[in-house]
């Protein structure tokens, strides 16, 4: 089961109904008697790591409290072009309403999920963990932060409260990274660790010189990577960003680096392709 509270999940599902069908729909409402019902069935239609099967059968849940659900895969499974994933039975009604945002949802954290395991396949062998980033669709974070765990990645902060992240707007108004770390020191409680983003070797020495407990190695080339993990030595996790791209995944990893983030995963990656089919 998805590890996610239902009171997040049905809030936004809430909103996307409310969003697509407004007051009625002028098709299925017109159309179909009220107390018709039928079965229907998800298809793959394309290979992939299926995620968000429990969100999309909430979608038709709070539609029909008559729904009825048949569940023959759950997330994290492979699947392959033609596997039927679920067959379920409703108000005919209720089944054609929330057909698209079910559809929505579950093929956006499905591609999520694909193409996250597809990037941790990549770096197989080396230390690197593959990690998303904040760049997430408004509203959709803590769904689109699951389907990268749910393809074997890792989750970077989920939020601004969750760690001190220094990036370079940060340090130019600080005055350096020197400054900018202890100005955080002073102030942060225990718990919470200090990442420094770099843009050059010099910078490096400085974030760990001043015990950075994590330094972002921002669109550096392989070899300026290598040469930053021989001087950081494990005194600090280094993470790897910035324009990484399916084709030089495997080379940044090779480099010795702990993280490689990748924004990609969740603001611009393509939808899997699942149907959902009458079952007549």
């Amino acid at each position: 089961m998805m590890p996610l509270p239902l009171f997040y999940v049905d809030d936004l599902i809430r909103r996307a109904l409310a969003e697509d069908i407004s007051y009625l729909d002028t098709t299925s409402d017109y159309m179909i008697a009220e107390d018709a019902r039928d079965t229907a069935y998800l298809v793959a239609k394309a290979d992939g790591v299926l995620c968000g099967l429990d969100v999309a059968m909430r979608v038709f849940e709070l539609l029909d409290d008559t729904f009825e659900k048949d569940v023959y895969l759950q997330d994290g499974a492979v699947v392959k072009k033609g596997d039927r994933i679920a067959q379920y039975t409703g108000y005919t009604r209720a089944l054609l309403k929330g057909e698209r945002t079910a559809l929505n949802l579950l093929q956006h954290m499905s591609g999520i999920a694909t193409a996250t395991a597809e990037a941790v396949k990549l770096v197989e062998g080396t230390r690197a963990a593959i990690t998303d980033t904040r760049k997430t669709l408004p509203g959709m974070r803590s769904l689109q932060k699951y389907a990268v765990t749910v393809g074997g990645g890792k989750n970077h902060r989920f939020n601004l409260s969750d760690g001190a992240m220094l990036k370079d707007n940060h340090i130019d108004a600080a005055g350096g990274i020197t400054n900018a770390v202890k100005m955080l020191r002073g102030k942060l409680g225990h718990m919470v660790k200090i990442e420094v983003e770099t843009r050059n070797l010099d910078e490096v020495k400085e974030a760990v010189e001043v015990g950075a407990d994590i330094i972002m190695l921002d669109n550096m080339s392989c070899e300026m990577m290598r040469e930053a993990v021989a001087i950081v030595d494990g005194r600090a996790l280094l993470e790897a960003s910035g324009g990484i791209t399916a084709s030089t995944l495997r080379a940044v990893a090779e480099t010795g680096v702990d993280v490689i983030s990748i924004g990609a995963l969740t603001h611009s990656v393509k939808a899997m392709d699942i149907s959902m089919k009458m079952d007549v």
